[in-house]
């Protein structure tokens, strides 16, 4: 019986990033069906595990994705509504990549640093920024959610609409007013993670270099310029005045390992559900 992968993107075209890993990940086919909502979930979700019967939803899984994450996670749930017993499909959510980026680069961080009880920063609250936040807080860390300062946005500020988000979710959220605000309220962390929007350059070097308990900085941005002045795409954990340095592609590589493990956890156990927790409990076994 052949693997099918059903592809539930919340934008108007199924994500061809997503259907790509499915397809390396060795699923036979990948049906994809974009603009999908919580509203118009049910005929999908019922034409896709009623066919093959009970037995057979072992080899039939849901890849809930897009670039809204909220909507993802909406869609998440409406799904795990429709299955019932015995007919319990393996579901995952990685809207925008979010959940496997976060969890990659939060698994490789705890290898050389202790995230328990220690003070962890995240620049950026968009999606993957509050996943990181979210998996150091379970790590046991105390996190510190930073805005991007005024002064390196181009085409002008406006406030991060992830605010009400994190403050709802209970993260401590600072507003830098400058680049010189943003180094100093950083100061006594132990980890930094940037999630800024591609190809603009969030932090100076002086932001991570010279502040005092600084011992690893995560750049997520892959584009020229890269978020974080001094640290290289292919830095892998590359020390720099005592400060481990991990680019975006040395974060991008284990994070594919991983969402193709994930795929194919599914198709291993049936009923398996990878939202954030379960992505990053595989991580913590692969990487």
């Amino acid at each position: 019986m052949k693997t099918i992968l059903i592809q539930l993107d919340t934008d108007p075209h199924p994500s061809p990033f997503d259907a790509i890993a499915a397809y390396d990940s060795d699923v036979d086919v990948v049906l994809g069906f974009g603009q999908i909502s919580a509203q118009n979930l049910s005929d999908i979700v019922q034409g896709a595990v009623f066919p093959r019967g009970p037995d057979g939803l072992a080899n039939t899984a849901f890849w809930v994705g897009g670039s809204k994450v909220r909507d993802g996670e909406a869609v998440l749930e409406a799904a795990q509504k429709l299955f019932f017993e015995p007919f319990k499909p393996s579901i995952m959510l990685d809207s925008d990549g979010s959940n496997t980026t976060a969890a990659a680069a939060v698994a490789l961080v705890r290898r050389v640093v202790t995230l328990k009880s220690s003070r962890t920063a995240v620049i950026g609250i968009g999606p993957v920024g509050l996943r990181t936040a979210e998996l150091l807080r379970r790590e046991g860390a105390d996190v510190t959610m930073l805005t991007f300062p005024p002064d390196v946005m181009e085409g002008g500020y406006r406030r991060a609409s992830g605010i009400p988000v994190a403050l709802e979710a209970g993260f401590k959220v600072v507003e830098p007013a400058s680049s010189d605000e943003l180094d100093g309220a950083l100061a006594g962390h132990v980890a930094l993670f940037a999630a800024g929007p591609a190809g603009t350059q969030i932090l100076r070097r002086s932001g991570w270099a010279d502040v005092e308990g600084m011992r690893v900085v995560v750049d997520y941005s892959a584009a020229e310029p890269v978020g974080v002045e001094g640290v290289d795409r292919t830095d892998d954990l590359k020390e720099e005045d005592g400060v481990k340095k991990l680019g975006a592609l040395a974060v991008g590589g284990p994070k594919m390992k991983l969402q193709k493990r994930c795929v194919q956890r599914m198709f291993e156990v049936k009923g398996t559900v990878l939202d954030l927790d379960g992505v990053y409990d595989v991580a913590l076994e692969v990487l």
